[in-house]
């Protein structure tokens, strides 16, 4: 999720993003519990995992992503901040790779859509994983999709780069309609090992989404979550077209040679932020992501995490 400038959204949309207009401050939730009752790698070797904060990323690990990565030291990950371009050399050694709303440039500046990453640096992740390297890749819409498109185009999926709204799966709880809800209920949530996790404990029945994109996987990719027949997609921030999203999803998992690769096209479900409103009068806070009640959102994490890690089969 990242906060919008409603100015930029039509006239059809004023009223569904009010979570996310502009007077809103995000920020990681420090009150968030990242306990982990059963930890995945509490007696076994303990993955290594790199943290990219090399290409003007929004979301760093000690930054909005802290709840993230604090949950992931609980499960017995071991996490380092990545300040390096790419390359065979950088990526050695490590077990799993993330990546969370890389940019081309400055946050909202000019630039900020140019390819985040050089065709080299590209390059070297999908050798990588081909060799038996794990990837997750978070890009919410432009600017962070079109600079994350050509990294993503490696493995065969396809970004949408803009916003995408469902006016029959959304979260009612805030009333956007760019906050999409999956349910197994109501058929969106894909059959994976993700979903299922270890047991039924950890099985994932409700997840919710925070404003994001759409995207398309390759053949034999796994759709995490579906994207409902009414869901549609807004070009963004130009604000021209209107297409259809049935068919696509905001989460897809797929196997690359020896290796394995989650997309997501949408940042905030997977880590907590507390957002401050300052503008309706008295200020109130609003925590979403794996801190909204409710939701097991904070389960999904773990598992994508497991899969790609390989404790999930």
């Amino acid at each position: 999720m990242r906060v919008l400038n409603l100015q930029v959204v039509p006239a059809l949309l004023v009223g569904l993003l009010a979570a996310v207009v502009s007077g809103q401050e995000q920020l990681s939730d420090p009150s968030f519990d990242a306990r982990v009752a059963r930890p995945a790698y509490a007696s076994r070797r303990q993955p290594k995992v790199l943290f990219d904060e090399a290409h003007f990323n929004v979301h760093t690990s000690g930054g909005t992503y802290k709840p993230f990565v604090d949950l992931l030291t609980s499960d017995g990950y071991r996490v380092s901040p990545n300040k390096e371009k790419f390359s065979g050399k950088s990526l050695k050694g490590y077990d799993v790779l993330i990546i969370a709303n890389a940019l081309g440039g400055a946050d909202d500046g000019p630039h900020a859509a140019r390819p985040a990453f050089t065709d080299e640096e590209c390059d070297a992740v999908r050798e990588w994983v081909r060799a038996g390297g794990a990837l997750l890749l978070v890009a919410d819409h432009n600017p962070a999709a079109s600079a994350a498109e050509g990294l993503a185009r490696r493995f065969g999926v396809g970004m949408s780069k803009g916003l995408t709204y469902d006016e029959s799966h959304y979260f009612r709880q805030e009333g956007a309609k760019t906050f999409l809800e999956f349910t197994r209920e109501g058929g969106l949530l894909g059959d994976h090992p993700i979903m299922r996790g270890r047991d039924a404990t950890e099985g994932v029945s409700r997840v919710v989404s925070f404003a994001g994109q759409s995207l398309k996987g390759p053949e034999g990719s796994v759709a995490l979550l579906r994207l409902s027949g009414s869901a549609m997609d807004l070009s963004f921030p130009d604000r021209k077209s209107r297409v259809s999203a049935a068919g696509r999803s905001q989460a897809v998992a797929l196997r690359f040679g020896k290796g394995r690769v989650v997309v997501a096209g949408e940042a905030g479900m997977l880590t907590a932020q507390v957002i401050k409103d300052q503008t309706a009068g008295a200020p109130r806070e609003r925590r979403l992501g794996m801190n909204t009640q409710g939701t097991d959102n904070r389960q999904l994490a773990l598992n994508i995490m497991r899969w790609l890690s390989g404790l999930l089969k």
